[in-house]
Protein backbone atom coordinates (compact mmCIF):
# COMPACT_ATOMS: atom_id res chain seq x y z
CA UNK A 1 0.00 0.00 0.00
CA UNK A 2 2.91 2.48 1.00
CA UNK A 3 4.31 1.47 -2.13
CA UNK A 4 0.87 2.55 -4.21
CA UNK A 5 1.12 5.96 -2.58
CA UNK A 6 4.67 6.68 -3.28
CA UNK A 7 4.13 5.82 -7.16
CA UNK A 8 1.27 8.20 -6.90
CA UNK A 9 2.71 10.56 -5.59
CA UNK A 10 5.78 10.43 -7.67
CA UNK A 11 2.86 10.44 -10.50
CA UNK A 12 1.43 13.72 -9.59
CA UNK A 13 4.60 15.45 -9.06
CA UNK A 14 5.37 14.48 -12.82
CA UNK A 15 2.54 15.29 -13.91
CA UNK A 16 2.45 18.74 -12.56
CA UNK A 17 6.45 18.96 -13.38
CA UNK A 18 5.24 18.40 -17.09
CA UNK A 19 2.15 21.38 -17.24
CA UNK A 20 4.61 23.56 -16.05
CA UNK A 21 7.31 23.04 -18.41
CA UNK A 22 4.61 23.11 -21.26
CA UNK A 23 3.16 25.86 -19.47
CA UNK A 24 6.90 27.43 -19.33
CA UNK A 25 7.17 26.95 -23.40
CA UNK A 26 4.09 27.83 -24.55
CA UNK A 27 5.19 31.55 -22.76
CA UNK A 28 8.50 31.17 -24.59
CA UNK A 29 7.07 30.56 -27.60
CA UNK A 30 4.61 33.12 -27.59
CA UNK A 31 7.14 35.95 -26.51
CA UNK A 32 9.09 34.88 -29.25
CA UNK A 33 6.46 34.49 -32.09
CA UNK A 34 4.37 37.60 -31.21
CA UNK A 35 7.12 40.15 -32.92
CA UNK A 36 6.57 38.27 -36.24
CA UNK A 37 2.85 38.27 -35.57
CA UNK A 38 2.90 41.51 -34.87
CA UNK A 39 4.79 42.48 -38.25
CA UNK A 40 2.34 40.40 -40.46
CA UNK A 41 -0.61 41.74 -38.82
CA UNK A 42 0.97 45.24 -39.43
CA UNK A 43 1.66 44.59 -42.73
CA UNK A 44 -1.83 44.32 -43.82
CA UNK A 45 -2.57 47.95 -42.72
CA UNK A 46 -4.01 50.78 -44.35
CA UNK A 47 -0.93 53.21 -45.32
CA UNK A 48 -3.30 56.43 -44.64
CA UNK A 49 -2.80 55.47 -41.30
CA UNK A 50 0.72 55.06 -41.04
CA UNK A 51 1.55 58.00 -38.40
CA UNK A 52 -1.22 56.29 -36.23
CA UNK A 53 -0.07 56.46 -32.26
CA UNK A 54 -2.03 53.86 -31.94
CA UNK A 55 -1.60 50.58 -32.78
CA UNK A 56 -4.13 47.68 -33.02
CA UNK A 57 -2.85 43.70 -32.29
CA UNK A 58 -6.23 42.35 -33.73
CA UNK A 59 -6.74 43.17 -37.31
CA UNK A 60 -9.49 45.31 -38.30
CA UNK A 61 -8.40 45.43 -42.05
CA UNK A 62 -6.74 43.37 -44.40
CA UNK A 63 -5.46 45.54 -47.32
CA UNK A 64 -2.52 44.76 -49.55
CA UNK A 65 -2.12 48.66 -49.97
CA UNK A 66 0.62 48.35 -47.75
CA UNK A 67 2.74 46.10 -50.33
CA UNK A 68 2.04 48.10 -53.31
CA UNK A 69 2.90 51.03 -51.17
CA UNK A 70 6.41 49.66 -50.30
CA UNK A 71 7.05 49.06 -54.02
CA UNK A 72 5.88 52.31 -55.57
CA UNK A 73 7.48 54.44 -52.87
CA UNK A 74 10.99 54.41 -54.62
CA UNK A 75 12.23 53.33 -57.69
CA UNK A 76 15.06 51.67 -55.35
CA UNK A 77 12.50 49.08 -53.76
CA UNK A 78 13.36 46.21 -55.70
CA UNK A 79 17.29 46.93 -56.02
CA UNK A 80 17.44 47.06 -52.28
CA UNK A 81 16.10 43.15 -52.31
CA UNK A 82 18.83 42.67 -55.71
CA UNK A 83 21.44 43.97 -53.13
CA UNK A 84 20.94 42.24 -50.19
CA UNK A 85 20.68 39.09 -52.30
CA UNK A 86 23.68 39.37 -54.29
CA UNK A 87 25.80 40.27 -50.71
CA UNK A 88 24.42 37.95 -49.12
CA UNK A 89 25.15 34.94 -52.04
CA UNK A 90 28.80 35.98 -52.64
CA UNK A 91 29.26 35.87 -48.65
CA UNK A 92 27.72 32.67 -48.93
CA UNK A 93 29.88 31.19 -51.47
CA UNK A 94 33.10 32.36 -50.71
CA UNK A 95 32.58 31.13 -46.94
CA UNK A 96 31.71 27.78 -48.30
CA UNK A 97 35.29 27.70 -50.26
CA UNK A 98 37.70 29.25 -48.27
CA UNK A 99 36.35 28.29 -44.69
CA UNK A 100 36.30 24.99 -45.84
CA UNK A 101 39.48 25.06 -47.45
CA UNK A 102 40.86 26.92 -44.41
CA UNK A 103 39.62 24.47 -42.08
CA UNK A 104 40.63 20.86 -43.87
CA UNK A 105 44.27 22.83 -43.57
CA UNK A 106 43.96 23.38 -39.99
CA UNK A 107 42.63 19.31 -39.41
CA UNK A 108 44.25 17.83 -41.57
CA UNK A 109 47.88 19.66 -43.30
CA UNK A 110 50.40 19.47 -40.62
CA UNK A 111 52.85 22.98 -41.36
CA UNK A 112 54.64 25.15 -39.02
CA UNK A 113 52.29 27.42 -36.43
CA UNK A 114 48.97 25.62 -37.35
CA UNK A 115 48.65 25.93 -33.66
CA UNK A 116 49.30 29.21 -32.90
CA UNK A 117 47.85 30.52 -35.48
CA UNK A 118 44.53 28.68 -35.13
CA UNK A 119 45.10 29.74 -31.45
CA UNK A 120 45.28 33.73 -33.14
CA UNK A 121 41.69 32.97 -34.91
CA UNK A 122 40.05 31.59 -31.60
CA UNK A 123 41.44 34.94 -30.02
CA UNK A 124 39.86 36.99 -32.68
CA UNK A 125 36.19 35.68 -32.71
CA UNK A 126 36.08 35.94 -29.27
CA UNK A 127 36.58 40.25 -29.54
CA UNK A 128 33.13 41.58 -30.07
CA UNK A 129 31.83 42.64 -33.97
CA UNK A 130 31.29 46.36 -32.51
CA UNK A 131 34.92 46.87 -31.27
CA UNK A 132 36.59 46.01 -34.94
CA UNK A 133 33.96 48.75 -36.86
CA UNK A 134 36.00 51.40 -35.96
CA UNK A 135 38.90 50.23 -37.59
CA UNK A 136 37.59 48.48 -40.20
CA UNK A 137 35.45 51.47 -41.27
CA UNK A 138 38.70 53.21 -41.58
CA UNK A 139 40.41 50.70 -44.02
CA UNK A 140 37.53 49.95 -46.13
CA UNK A 141 36.99 54.14 -46.52
CA UNK A 142 39.56 55.99 -46.09
CA UNK A 143 42.45 54.05 -46.97
CA UNK A 144 41.13 51.96 -49.78
CA UNK A 145 38.51 54.70 -50.29
CA UNK A 146 35.63 51.65 -51.20
CA UNK A 147 33.10 53.93 -49.72
CA UNK A 148 29.38 53.29 -51.07
CA UNK A 149 30.62 50.14 -53.10
CA UNK A 150 29.74 46.84 -53.39
CA UNK A 151 33.14 45.82 -52.13
CA UNK A 152 32.70 47.60 -49.62
CA UNK A 153 30.06 45.69 -48.28
CA UNK A 154 31.07 41.92 -49.52
CA UNK A 155 35.35 42.05 -48.59
CA UNK A 156 34.52 41.93 -44.73
CA UNK A 157 32.27 38.98 -45.51
CA UNK A 158 34.15 36.66 -47.45
CA UNK A 159 35.26 34.51 -44.50
CA UNK A 160 33.95 34.45 -41.09
CA UNK A 161 36.33 33.15 -38.08
CA UNK A 162 33.39 31.15 -36.90
CA UNK A 163 32.99 29.54 -40.04
CA UNK A 164 36.54 28.32 -39.93
CA UNK A 165 36.50 26.89 -36.16
CA UNK A 166 33.45 24.88 -37.61
CA UNK A 167 34.58 23.33 -40.30
CA UNK A 168 37.86 22.26 -38.56
CA UNK A 169 36.30 20.72 -35.64
CA UNK A 170 34.26 18.83 -38.11
CA UNK A 171 36.77 17.42 -40.71
CA UNK A 172 39.05 16.35 -37.76
CA UNK A 173 36.73 13.59 -37.14
CA UNK A 174 37.24 12.08 -40.61
CA UNK A 175 39.21 9.34 -41.03
CA UNK A 176 43.03 10.06 -41.89
CA UNK A 177 43.63 7.00 -43.45
CA UNK A 178 40.99 8.09 -46.70
CA UNK A 179 44.01 11.11 -47.46
CA UNK A 180 46.45 8.91 -46.90
CA UNK A 181 45.03 6.30 -49.46
CA UNK A 182 44.77 9.13 -52.04
CA UNK A 183 47.88 10.78 -51.95
CA UNK A 184 48.88 7.36 -52.60
CA UNK A 185 46.89 6.99 -55.54
CA UNK A 186 48.81 10.25 -56.76
CA UNK A 187 46.43 12.79 -55.43
CA UNK A 188 47.12 16.27 -54.51
CA UNK A 189 45.66 18.23 -51.82
CA UNK A 190 43.34 19.96 -54.15
CA UNK A 191 41.87 16.93 -55.33
CA UNK A 192 41.75 15.12 -51.82
CA UNK A 193 39.71 18.68 -50.65
CA UNK A 194 37.03 18.49 -53.71
CA UNK A 195 36.86 14.69 -54.39
CA UNK A 196 37.00 14.01 -50.80
CA UNK A 197 36.22 15.75 -48.29
CA UNK A 198 34.18 17.98 -49.66
CA UNK A 199 31.37 14.84 -50.10
CA UNK A 200 32.02 13.91 -46.59
CA UNK A 201 31.48 17.41 -45.26
CA UNK A 202 28.17 18.39 -46.61
CA UNK A 203 27.13 19.03 -43.59
CA UNK A 204 29.13 21.34 -42.25
CA UNK A 205 29.03 22.67 -45.18
CA UNK A 206 25.61 23.62 -45.63
CA UNK A 207 25.27 24.37 -42.35
CA UNK A 208 27.60 27.25 -42.89
CA UNK A 209 26.04 27.84 -46.16
CA UNK A 210 22.55 28.59 -44.49
CA UNK A 211 24.23 30.53 -41.17
CA UNK A 212 26.15 33.41 -43.39
CA UNK A 213 23.07 33.70 -46.12
CA UNK A 214 20.91 34.42 -42.47
CA UNK A 215 23.55 36.63 -41.05
CA UNK A 216 24.40 38.84 -44.23
CA UNK A 217 21.01 38.91 -45.33
CA UNK A 218 19.91 40.34 -41.94
CA UNK A 219 23.11 42.61 -41.38
CA UNK A 220 22.26 46.24 -40.54
CA UNK A 221 25.02 48.31 -38.84
CA UNK A 222 27.75 47.90 -41.71
CA UNK A 223 25.82 48.17 -44.65
CA UNK A 224 24.62 51.47 -43.32
CA UNK A 225 28.14 52.98 -42.33
CA UNK A 226 29.25 52.25 -45.72
CA UNK A 227 26.52 53.04 -48.15
CA UNK A 228 25.57 56.51 -49.13
CA UNK A 229 22.97 56.61 -51.81
CA UNK A 230 19.93 54.87 -51.64
CA UNK A 231 20.67 52.71 -54.55
CA UNK A 232 23.47 50.66 -52.81
CA UNK A 233 21.62 50.17 -49.65
CA UNK A 234 20.28 46.54 -48.43
CA UNK A 235 16.65 45.89 -47.74
CA UNK A 236 17.03 46.44 -43.88
CA UNK A 237 19.00 49.92 -44.55
CA UNK A 238 16.17 50.78 -46.97
CA UNK A 239 13.44 50.07 -44.43
CA UNK A 240 14.45 53.04 -42.18
CA UNK A 241 13.73 55.50 -45.47
CA UNK A 242 9.85 54.73 -44.40
CA UNK A 243 10.89 56.99 -41.49
CA UNK A 244 10.88 60.56 -41.08
CA UNK A 245 11.43 63.46 -37.96
CA UNK A 246 7.64 63.57 -37.65
CA UNK A 247 6.19 60.13 -39.24
CA UNK A 248 6.33 57.02 -39.73
CA UNK A 249 5.36 55.05 -42.69
CA UNK A 250 4.09 52.11 -40.31
CA UNK A 251 2.07 49.91 -42.43
CA UNK A 252 4.03 49.65 -45.97
CA UNK A 253 7.75 49.68 -43.61
CA UNK A 254 6.09 46.35 -41.79
CA UNK A 255 5.27 45.57 -45.74
CA UNK A 256 8.77 45.88 -46.29
CA UNK A 257 9.74 43.71 -42.89
CA UNK A 258 7.74 40.88 -44.25
CA UNK A 259 8.87 40.56 -47.91
CA UNK A 260 12.64 40.54 -46.25
CA UNK A 261 11.59 37.93 -43.96
CA UNK A 262 10.21 35.52 -46.65
CA UNK A 263 13.00 33.93 -48.05
CA UNK A 264 14.20 33.53 -44.32
CA UNK A 265 10.84 31.80 -43.71
CA UNK A 266 11.54 29.20 -46.50
CA UNK A 267 15.10 28.83 -45.93
CA UNK A 268 14.22 27.60 -42.70
CA UNK A 269 11.26 25.31 -43.30
CA UNK A 270 12.93 23.93 -46.29
CA UNK A 271 16.17 23.24 -44.68
CA UNK A 272 15.42 22.95 -41.11
CA UNK A 273 17.76 19.18 -40.41
CA UNK A 274 20.58 21.00 -40.85
CA UNK A 275 19.92 23.93 -38.40
CA UNK A 276 19.27 20.93 -35.96
CA UNK A 277 22.38 19.28 -36.91
CA UNK A 278 24.48 22.63 -36.91
CA UNK A 279 23.40 22.62 -32.95
CA UNK A 280 26.12 20.01 -32.27
CA UNK A 281 28.01 19.91 -35.55
CA UNK A 282 31.32 22.08 -33.72
CA UNK A 283 30.77 20.48 -30.31
CA UNK A 284 32.88 17.30 -31.45
CA UNK A 285 36.51 17.14 -30.05
CA UNK A 286 39.13 18.48 -32.46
Amino acid sequence: MSLYKSYGGNKRHEIIYKGISIAFLLLFAVATLFPIYFMIISSFGDPIEAGAVNYSLIPTKFTLDSFKFFFNYSEYSVRWLLNSLLIASVATVSNVVFAGMAGYAFSKIKFPGRKWLFFLLLIAMMIPYQVVQVPLYILIVNIFNLSNTYASLMLPTLCGVYNIFLAKQFMSTLPTEVIECAKIEGCNQFQIFTKIIVPLSKTVLAVMAIMTFMENWNTFFWPFLVTKTMDMQTIQVGLKNFRFANTTYFSPMMAGATISAIPMFILFFSLQKYFLQGVTVGAVKG
